[in-house]
């Protein structure tokens, strides 16, 4: 292909050449996809209808479910179409919505788990403060921020990683994933999407250093509270968090921190599932089995 006009769609990872290793394919992504949606709309439903859980806290958790919920809604279904239709096929345009829409719920979770940290941070900190700092208002504007600034991210990537002169349409991965498009440009490197990346991961690595400053703080102000119950209720809102984060940036490094490679690996395709696909069916389940409040308004609804 001379050019990226040329390039009409584009073919994704095949699982297998068996017809039945597909099929196969297609009910571990149906019963993972049917699990995660279940988990997080349990998150959003008991954050929503129960007024026990009307805090800044679970309003940036329902938040999150509903990140979660998008990233495993942009790329799994797709692939589990393709394996049940046996073709690897996804248009040009449907390649760059998906890269587009993947990418700005993966930067909006970032964004917003650093906000998390600073609530923690405000609660545990600064309690006599909370409430006035941590207003609606501010939680609010705070969510407006997270999403804008996670649709902008995800423009300005996906304006990157399509601006190149692609020579081939194979793309090494079961979604439309940006290194692996980046892979297929004939034109060598691209300053924008260089530049780009750049950004992205001083970005990334500000939120993560924002998070460990705030959770040595918060942590030191644990150490200092008096009551042994006391330290427990802190540290009971604090590692569910923690957890979070710490498998999200531990996996997107596992995925990322490798050259990607020339052929197709089934390496590379279990480390991308492990950062697309885990942490939104962890998440919520993290959340509710360290969470006294959640896990009550989960039977409940679960027994209605």
């Amino acid at each position: 292909m001379e050019n990226q006009t040329t390039v009409s769609y584009f073919l994704l990872l095949e699982f297998s050449k068996n017809q039945h290793l597909q099929l196969l394919h297609f009910f571990f992504f149906f019963v993972l996809y049917l699990a995660t949606v279940t988990a997080n709309l349990l998150i959003i439903s008991a954050v929503a209808f129960d007024h026990r859980l009307h805090s800044p806290m679970y309003f940036f958790l329902m938040n999150l479910s509903l990140q979660d919920l998008g990233i495993i809604s942009v790329i799994v279904p797709k692939s589990m179409v393709n394996s049940l239709m046996d073709t690897r096929h996804i248009s040009y345009v449907g390649c760059i919505t998906q890269n587009f829409l993947f990418l700005s719920f993966e930067a909006s979770d970032l964004f917003l788990l650093t906000a998390m940290a600073y609530d923690r941070y405000v609660a545990i900190c600064h309690p006599l403060h909370y409430e006035m700092v941590m207003n609606w208002k501010a939680c609010t504007e705070i969510i407006i921020l997270v999403w804008f600034a996670g649709l902008v991210y995800g423009m300005l990537h996906t304006i990157g990683s399509f601006s190149i002169l692609f020579c081939s349409n194979v793309v090494n991965q079961f979604f439309c994933e940006s290194p692996q498009l980046l892979k297929l440009s004939c034109s060598g490197l691209n300053l924008l999407e260089f530049g780009i990346t750049v950004a992205g991961i001083i970005a990334a690595l500000a939120c993560f250093t924002f998070i460990i400053v705030s959770y040595t703080v918060i942590f030191k102000a644990v150490f200092r509270i008096p009551s042994d119950q006391g330290r427990q209720k802190a540290l009971s809102t604090c590692i569910p968090h923690l957890t979070v984060v710490s498998m999200l940036l531990l996996s997107g490094s596992f995925a990322y921190g490798r050259p990607p490679p020339n052929t197709q690996s089934y390496l590379d395709f279990g480390l991308t599932a492990l950062y697309s696909l885990l942490p939104p069916l962890l998440n919520p389940i993290i959340y509710s089995m360290r969470n006294k409040n959640i896990k009550c308004v989960i039977s409940q609804l679960w027994r209605f």
